[in-house]
């Protein structure tokens, strides 16, 4: 049976999402980040040399990558489902958004997640220095990377309910990480065209039996 190695607060929850849509049978073997730095477990090394999740083994596999392993899934067990017909248009659209999610819009939303917790985690003294150099960091160079996107988004999520087109796709499952931390820490979420699209996903049966089958999730 198909494993997900699924660490707590994690882009590991999108897989199980997906295993859902797809009606997949599915293991979830559970990890839990250190509290104080909150990084994965040494034990999730023992699977992949990274150390890190999203991972599943699966008929003496062993693939990584939130990008793959949904590449790998969706050509496997999809059977033609949440992916476009090959050839048209929605499929490139299909393609650009599924490794979008994890190339370009994940960077200034993890720059932004660690010049927000550096000041917090500097030593007493250094606590003022290393909050203004974060802030002019985030006000010179993170939040308006970050606006670009977020205008981005709501441009394209204006023209089709969905990021391929018309119809919900794997796609669609790769960008909820994004939108959802990009609505934490950034407002994304002011714009209507992403709290709609946010609201769609939230209501999808499998979504909600993803998020009982992982865990607690927050992804700010």
């Amino acid at each position: 049976m198909l494993v997900v190695h699924h660490l707590n607060n994690s882009r590991s929850q999108r897989v199980l999402w997906l295993l859902e849509e797809l009606g997949v049978p599915y293991e979830v073997k559970r990890y839990e980040r250190d509290a104080e730095t909150m990084l994965a477990p040494p034990a999730l090394k023992a699977i992949h040399p990274l150390g890190k999740s999203p991972v599943i083994t699966d008929d003496g596999k062993t693939i990584a990558e939130t990008g793959a392993i949904v590449e790998y899934v969706i050509e496997t067990y999809g059977q033609g489902r949440l992916i476009p017909p090959a050839g048209g248009p929605e499929r490139l659209r299909y393609t650009y958004w599924l490794h979008y999610a994890e190339g370009s819009a994940m960077t200034p939303l993890l720059l932004k997640l660690v010049f927000t917790a550096l000041p917090t985690r500097a030593p007493g003294l250094l606590k003022g220095l290393v909050k203004a150099i974060a802030g002019k960091a985030q006000q010179g160079f993170v939040d308006p990377q970050l606006k670009t996107h977020i205008d981005y988004w709501e441009a394209e999520l204006s023209k089709t309910p969905w990021f391929a087109g018309a119809e919900f796709t794997a796609a669609d499952i790769m960008m909820s990480f994004p939108l959802e931390a990009g609505a934490a820490r950034a407002g994304a979420d002011s714009r209507p065209h992403v709290k709609a699209f946010l609201a769609r996903i939230h209501a999808r049966p499998a979504y909600q039996r993803a998020l009982e089958k992982g865990g607690p999730y927050a992804y700010a």
